[in-house]
């Protein structure tokens, strides 16, 4: 779930920047995609999957006593942290049209959970 809402932050964050996810169903016959379009989507994909993946760990080592409680509360402030400044960050008029946004946005939440999946099982089937 916390691989999700990375990607989905980092999705928010490169709209506001100008890497729109949306640019591959804007272009035209015979034209190239976008680079920023391009980026958006690795950028997406290797968050939710590294996320995913580390995230996973870090539940299992405190699931199993590895990490002290100091330690796991220290985690949660840093992860709460950093959603409030990713959200500020965001906060404010979107750049991209409503549709396209909507459509964008539901692209983003699909890689993004199929990424974190893939990184949570990556990390389990190991130990």
């Amino acid at each position: 779930m916390h691989g999700v809402l990375l990607a989905l932050a980092v999705h928010m964050l490169g709209a506001r920047y100008g890497l729109d996810l949306g640019g591959l169903w804007q272009t035209e016959d015979g034209a190239f995609m976008p680079a920023g379009s391009a980026i958006a989507w690795w950028l997406i994909a290797t968050v939710g999957f590294s996320s995913g993946y580390f995230i996973a760990n870090i539940m299992h080592s405190a699931v199993s006593g590895e990490i002290p409680q100091r330690m796991r509360n220290f985690l949660v402030v840093v992860g709460v942290l950093m959603l409030a400044g990713i959200g500020q960050a965001i906060s404010g008029p979107s750049p991209v049209p409503s549709a396209a946004g909507v459509l964008a946005g539901l692209a983003a939440l699909g890689l993004g959970a199929l990424m974190a999946f893939c990184g949570a099982n990556f990390a389990l089937r190991k130990t």
